[in-house]
């Protein structure tokens, strides 16, 4: 990894991000920027996975993807807090490897560790560019924030922006595929499978915006165009 990175991946659990960033990770990439994913706990427990079993899905997953850095935070699963311990930590992490651009968990779910992952996340961008301070590093602060959808509600959110990920939603479900205990194991193999559906949301993203395939995006901010040349 370089200096810093153009874009870090803020994942309430592994997996969270391929969910909901994994196209936009082979679009990013291909367009030669730096990708990382910060996975705040390990997930586990859960039905069929195990601590081992998750690391080695997630640095399957790593590889398919070609990040530039990839790391667990080591926070609780279920019990995902944004207080000040974890806010330093997370803080020290995003001092530490100076993403410019942060992709945060969508602010709305049914899930407690994303709603906290949200928050986690605003309060330590804050806190890593403050100067007198308790927190190792240099100040940095990301410049844009993104939030993504990774979530567990039936809701359909207006999103701010579409990306076409139409030349990446293969590499998108060959990443996810690499979490056999999450996605695969002990649920239906008959049509339509969890896979089916997440690759079917994205073909709906990707209607909405006429192309084959798309992952939403929120902004709180408006986010500047230099140019309109490379609209979808």
């Amino acid at each position: 990894m370089s200096d810093s990175l153009d874009y870090l991946i803020i994942s309430p659990h592994p997996d969270d991000a391929e969910l909901g960033v994994g196209g936009t990770i082979g679009v990013l990439k291909a367009e030669g920027a730096s990708v990382g994913i910060l996975d705040l706990t390990n997930g586990e427990p859960t039905p069929h996975g195990t601590p081992s079993i998750r690391g080695k899905e997630t640095e399957e997953a790593t590889k398919v993807l070609k990040l530039d850095y990839r790391k667990n935070l080591g926070l609780k699963n279920r019990e995902l807090v944004s207080n000040l311990e974890s806010r330093t930590l997370l803080a020290e992490e995003i001092r530490r490897v100076k993403p410019k651009n942060l992709f945060v968990p969508y602010w709305e779910d049914v899930h407690p560790d994303h709603v906290e992952a949200y928050e986690l996340a605003l309060g330590a961008r804050f806190w890593s560019k403050l100067s007198k301070t308790h927190l190792a590093g240099e100040p940095h602060f990301p410049t844009k924030v993104f939030y993504y959808f990774s979530i567990h509600l039936r809701i359909h959110p207006k999103p701010s922006f579409i990306l076409d990920i139409s030349n990446h939603i293969e590499t998108k479900m060959t990443a996810l595929a690499c979490y056999q205990s999450q996605l695969i194991t002990g649920r239906t193999n008959t049509f339509p499978t969890l896979l089916d559906d997440v690759k079917d949301r994205n073909r709906y993203w990707g209607w909405a915006i006429g192309k084959a395939y798309g992952e939403p995006f929120l902004t709180r901010e408006e986010v500047g165009l230099k140019s309109l040349g490379n609209l979808a």
